[in-house]
């Protein structure tokens, strides 16, 4: 090939090649998305602020720690799905026809019972409920004590006699259960109250009395639940009746009397009664220990196997106990925040707690009036107390001016803060009427506690104390008066002024416009402004 001839070939490869058609376009494929990736919350990912800040910045630090942390919730994780469970065969119409005649439950009268059927509920046997209920009941408080041990491993032998009940292994849905079973007895919510019962709750138990037994009731409080007793009652009878049918039984019945001689003719019988019964949810005995308890408050004899509910006096006791402890913590803190008893020592505060109770006075009580020696001392645990001065004014009637005495309000005693020491230690009148301005928690000290301190307690409480509002003078009140008077009188003055103004230029307040086209008076306008033509 010459040199002349080599351009003209490329020439004519390339006007080859430029007459080529193009290959046919190919679609690029999808991407699939994953289902395992929730791609809204990886995009919120990616765009955390902070990203793209220099990795040594602070904000870039904190940002990955973010990242680092959202991470595993762009992953979607799948609900695994378990085997159903088979259905029943349904039975043939004649059959269920058939069961639904031999078992038709007995209609309640409870109305809600039959709505809540109407809508789509379960069909509830009020009795069955309420007998179910009570059989748990009893089946709580029988819980007994685990018959084996870690060092038996469940091979020793337990004595079923050294078995009892211990309430400690119940759980706490079942505590909440026997607590609200409780409630529903009325012996017990007029005694104890309802945190006090909840506690209480926690330590009762069951005990099982067999027929013909006596139960002296002086450990506690006794409640039936299964069976009848009857009290005993106490019944003199002479040894000289040889005919008396209860001297001659004793011998066949002794188990049902106890006997007292105190003399050598009259014997002391205390025998159940035939009138006084004891039912279900009876009650017998005493929270409290009572030396004087009458004997057929007291003791029952059973007439069938029962089972009774013990409430122990000595769990009462505890609980009275604690709750004294916790009032006596809260009045030394309550005492020792008070302004005046901040330097107090502590052995005097503790004199003065066990003096002092808490006691809860209504809103609008007046304590003290103004000239009167206050029978107690008050530290205010929660509330305020309005503090009022006594002040004549002269009031402008129609033909004459007549002095009134009016109340002056001066301030307010708030909480931690104390009154009433010094009126009672120097027996010295009140300058000032103290009103609850709200419903009042105080602790108090009666006068009498008060003045039968020791010396050395009642001079540190005078050093200490001041009067209630002592720095008022009747200068302050007189100007305290005047400028309340003032502020009336200019409160009247401006609603006159103002309401006058409305008036001329027609507006209605609480109406909008300045004009109406009304053809009636609004119902709810009962003063009116405008006048109608």
């Amino acid at each position: 090939m010459t040199e002349d001839s080599l351009p003209t070939d490329i020439l004519a490869h390339m006007i080859a090649i430029n007459n080529v058609p193009p290959p046919p376009l190919r679609s690029i494929p999808r991407l699939k998305v994953r289902k395992t990736i929730n791609y809204g919350q990886l995009n919120a990912l990616c765009h955390i602020r902070g990203l793209e800040s220099r990795r040594n910045s602070s904000l870039y630090l904190a940002a990955h720690d973010t990242f680092i942390k959202q991470y595993p919730q762009i992953f979607l994780h799948e609900k695994t799905v378990l085997p159903k469970v088979p259905q029943p065969v349904e039975k043939r119409k004649s059959d269920l026809q058939i069961d639904q005649k031999i078992s038709q439950p007995v209609k309640s009268h409870n109305i809600s019972l039959y709505l809540s059927e109407a809508r789509g509920g379960p069909c509830i046997n009020e009795g069955e409920l309420s007998e179910s209920k009570f059989q748990k009941f009893l089946d709580i408080l029988k819980k007994l004590v685990s018959l084996s041990s870690p060092g038996c491993l469940g091979t020793c032998s337990v004595d079923h006699a050294d078995l009892k009940l211990r309430p400690v292994y119940r759980t706490i849905h079942e505590h909440n259960f026997v607590w609200k079973m409780l409630k529903n007895i009325p012996a017990l919510t007029s005694q104890l109250r309802s945190e006090h019962l909840k506690i209480l709750s926690k330590k009762v138990m069951s005990e099982t009395w067999i027929k013909g037994s006596t139960v002296i009731g002086d450990d506690g409080l006794y409640i039936m639940l299964t069976g009848h007793a009857r009290r005993r009652v106490k019944v003199f009878r002479s040894l000289i009746e040889e005919e008396d049918s209860i001297v001659s039984s004793i011998s066949r019945e002794s188990f049902l009397f106890d006997v007292d001689l105190k003399d050598s003719t009259v014997v002391e019988f205390y025998v159940p009664s035939k009138k006084l019964t004891v039912k279900k949810w009876g009650v017998f005995g005493s929270l409290e220990v009572r030396p004087d308890m009458d004997e057929c408050e007291r003791s029952i004899v059973t007439d069938d196997d029962c089972e009774i509910l013990k409430i122990p006096t000595k769990e009462y006791e505890k609980l009275k106990l604690e709750k004294v402890k916790r009032e006596n913590a809260q009045k030394l803190k309550l005492i020792r925040k008070c302004p005046f008893y901040e330097i107090w020592p502590t052995l005097s505060i503790y004199e003065l707690v066990s003096l002092s109770t808490f006691k809860i006075f209504p809103p609008g009580h007046v304590l003290v009036e103004s000239g009167d020696i206050i029978s107690f001392v008050g530290f205010i645990n929660s509330g305020y107390c309005n503090i009022y001065r006594n002040i004549v004014g002269l009031v402008d009637l129609s033909l004459k001016v007549k002095k009134i005495k009016k109340l002056v309000y001066m301030g307010k005693l708030k909480e931690r803060e104390s009154f009433g020491e010094i009126s009672i230690l120097l027996q010295s009148p009140f300058t000032c009427t103290i009103i609850t301005g709200r419903e009042v928690e105080m602790a108090i000290i009666e006068d009498k506690d008060i003045l039968a301190l020791d010396p050395i307690t009642k001079e540190l409480m005078i050093q200490t104390a001041k009067p209630t509002f002592g720095h008022l003078t009747e200068e302050d009140v007189k100007n305290e008066y005047i400028k309340k008077v003032q502020e009336k009188e200019w409160k009247y003055f401006k609603n006159k002024t103002i309401q006058g103004i409305f008036q001329s230029k027609g507006v209605l307040p609480g109406f909008g416009k300045w004009e109406h086209d009304w053809s009636t008076i609004p119902k709810n306008f009962k003063s009116s402004l405008i006048t109608y033509t």
